[in-house]
């Protein structure tokens, strides 16, 4: 355990003594990130809630630096654990700098006041989360991209070892969920902090993490590495999707396939037939998809969205036999399948407009 920045230990998390989840057990090294993932009500929230002391824990241990998070005093953990929460934080008459600032008063006097390197810490934050820009503005006039860039400034003030936080994507567009995370990833990689947030986005969730804890029911669903934990039919279970998919080689949902025998055969390959497996599942027009190598970028998709997939052109010229049309995706693998539908007058569309 003295190895590692936080450890959780046979812990149980919940409310009035009544577990919600328990046997939690995970160990961090510095610099590592660890992110939380789960259905809605899973109790993301109160785990971190828990470790980050809002909650007691209903039975076990969680350690920092390999002592008990419950012997802390406040002022002592503050400089060690940071914490970013979901609620939208909205301080009136103050401004982003001053709001970045308040990250520094567990380790300022008694009064408070800020030195020169306090200052110089607050604006090295704003400027590792590129917000050295709106210091000056009013906190409560900049977007929610830009005011939870300022909320990791005031955290990253705490200059802390152990960096939490809920949800820190919700409200953001992609270019700041994108900036947000990079930022985080920098801190883990190049000042060997330690992270640990829940995600929604469980393809963001697979490209920053070190560690992946699912939590479904009251337990631990899954921990590990990425690409121990992610996989179509992982991903499906932990959701309990019925209708639609997650493709994890894309990092891709997918809506549930039309129903119903293939009235159109797609000639795709090489990624030519992407937008037209889902421009026809739009439309809910079941169709075939064909003829495909399994290592083809288009293939998970076609699996997803097509009533078939081809691999062998015999197979595929049977199915193609009886369907209304073909679109010719432009793919020149498939020349042959093309020939044999022409050959056998079917109608070959090419474009979108052709399709109604």
């Amino acid at each position: 355990m003295a190895d590692f920045l936080f450890s959780a230990q046979d812990l149980a998390v919940g409310y009035q003594k009544k577990p919600l989840i328990s046997g939690i057990h995970v160990d961090l090294k510095r610099g590592q990130i660890l992110t939380l993932i789960g259905p809605n009500g899973a109790g993301k929230s109160t785990v971190l809630k828990t470790i980050t002391r809002q909650l007691a824990p209903v039975a076990g241990k969680v350690y920092i630096e390999g002592r008990d998070l419950q012997s802390y005093a406040p002022a002592e953990l503050a400089r060690r654990m940071a914490v970013v929460l979901t609620e939208r934080v909205r301080p009136e008459m103050m401004t982003c700098y001053e709001v970045a600032a308040m990250g520094r008063y567990p380790h300022t006097g008694r009064f408070g006041a800020l030195t020169k390197h306090d200052h110089a810490v607050v604006r090295s934050a704003l400027r590792r989360v590129r917000a050295e820009d709106i210091a000056d503005r009013d906190f409560d006039r900049v977007s929610d991209g830009q005011r939870q860039r300022v909320l990791l400034a005031r955290a990253l003030c705490q200059e802390p070892e152990l960096l939490v936080l809920d949800e820190p994507t919700s409200f953001l567009d992609i270019r700041h969920k994108i900036d947000l995370l990079d930022i985080l990833l920098e801190e883990s990689r190049s000042r060997g902090t330690t992270v640990i947030l829940s995600l929604h986005e469980i393809d963001l969730a697979e490209k920053i993490s070190d560690l992946v804890l699912c939590l479904k029911g009251d337990r631990v669903w899954k921990l590990g590495p990425p690409a121990q934990v992610f996989s179509d039919e992982a991903i499906a279970a932990l959701y309990d999707l019925e209708r639609g998919s997650y493709l994890t080689s894309r990092g891709s949902i997918e809506l549930s396939r039309p129903e119903g025998a293939p009235r159109v055969f797609v000639l795709g390959g090489g990624g030519r037939g992407l937008v037209w497996y889902r421009l026809l599942q739009k439309r809910r027009v079941p169709f075939a998809a064909g003829v495909l190598q399994e290592n083809d970028i288009e293939y998970p998709v076609a699996r997803a969205l097509a009533a078939q997939v081809f691999t062998q052109i015999e197979k595929a010229e049977k199915c193609l036999f009886g369907c209304e049309a073909v679109i010719d995706a432009g793919d020149p693998a498939n020349a042959d399948l093309l020939a044999f539908a022409q050959k056998n007058d079917k109608r070959i569309i090419r474009s979108a407009d052709e399709l109604d």
